[in-house]
C-alpha cells in the first residue's frame, strides 16, 4: 500500500526545524537538522546536501563569524578597529586570509563550535575548529559570547531559509516532489529515523533509503525525498 508522505522542508513548509551541523562548500549547503511538524511530534534527524548554489546572504553571515573564529583560535589579537562597524559591509583586509566554512551546535544550540580555513603562503590551507563555546557560562574567558550568539543566530535563519528553499538564483523557489526523473532536482534530503533520540546520541550512520518505486517497508519506514 502507498503512503503520501507530508513535506519536510520547503517554501510551503511550517515544520520546526533545529539545526545541529552547517558545511558549506564550492557554495553548496551541507546540514543536519532536526525537523518535527509540531511541538507534539518527537524530532527526526535529517541529513541535507544541496545541489543549488546558495543564496548569497548565507555566505555572508558565515563571513561575519571569521573575527570571532580569529580570535578563539587564537590566530589573529584584537585591536581597537579590529570589528566591522557595519555588518552590512565586507569585512576588512584584516581577515582576507580566513573563511568560516561552517559550525556545530551544542545540545539544545546552548553553544557552537566553528569550523573555517587560513590561507597560508603558497596557497597552502589551514584548517581551523575553534573551542567548543557555551553562550551562557560565566566562566568563559571570552567576552564576546553574546555578540558571537546573535551572529550564530543569524545564520542559522540563512541555514534554515536555504532549507525551505532561498538559492542564488533571485525570486526562485524549490518545488517539493519533483519527479525523481527531473533533470535538475534541487536537494537530497536523507531521513535518520531516529524519532524521540536527542540529537548528541544519535546513532552511526541511518538506514537506507528507498530507491525510486520501491514500495514502503513497514519494519523500517524510511524517507527519500528529492526536492
Amino acid at each position: 500500500m502507498n503512503t503520501q508522505l507530508a513535506p519536510i522542508v520547503g517554501p510551503e513548509a511550517t515544520s520546526i526545524l533545529a539545526i545541529l551541523k552547517v558545511r558549506l562548500k564550492n557554495s553548496l549547503l551541507y546540514a543536519e537538522f532536526t525537523e518535527q511538524p509540531d511541538e507534539a511530534s518527537s524530532p527526526r534527524t535529517f541529513t541535507m546536501q544541496g545541489t543549488e548554489l546558495v543564496h548569497p546572504d548565507l555566505p555572508h553571515c558565515l563571513a561575519h563569524l571569521v573575527p570571532h573564529l580569529c580570535l578563539l583560535t587564537e590566530q589573529l589579537s584584537e585591536t581597537p578597529d579590529y570589528w566591522p562597524t557595519d555588518e552590512a559591509e565586507q569585512l576588512p583586509e584584516l581577515f582576507r586570509k580566513f573563511t568560516v566554512t561552517g559550525f556545530s551546535m551544542g545540545r539544545g544550540q546552548a553553544g557552537v563550535t566553528l569550523l573555517g580555513q587560513r590561507e597560508l603562503e603558497g596557497g597552502k590551507v589551514l584548517n581551523l575548529t575553534s573551542p567548543y563555546l557555551a553562550f551562557d557560562d560565566e566562566n568563559s574567558s571570552y567576552a564576546y559570547a553574546g555578540r558571537l550568539e546573535t551572529a550564530v543566530l543569524v545564520a542559522i535563519s540563512e541555514v534554515e531559509a536555504a532549507l525551505r528553499g532561498k538559492v542564488s538564483e533571485a525570486g526562485r523557489q524549490l518545488a517539493l516532489f519533483e519527479n525523481p526523473a527531473a533533470q535538475h532536482p534541487s536537494q537530497e534530503v536523507v531521513a535518520h529515523l531516529n524519532a524521540g533520540l536527542p540529537a548528541n546520541d544519535q546513532p552511526g550512520p541511518g538506514p537506507e533509503c528507498l530507491q525510486p518505486n520501491e514500495p514502503p517497508v513497514e519494519k523500517r519506514p524510511t524517507s527519500r525525498i528529492t526536492l
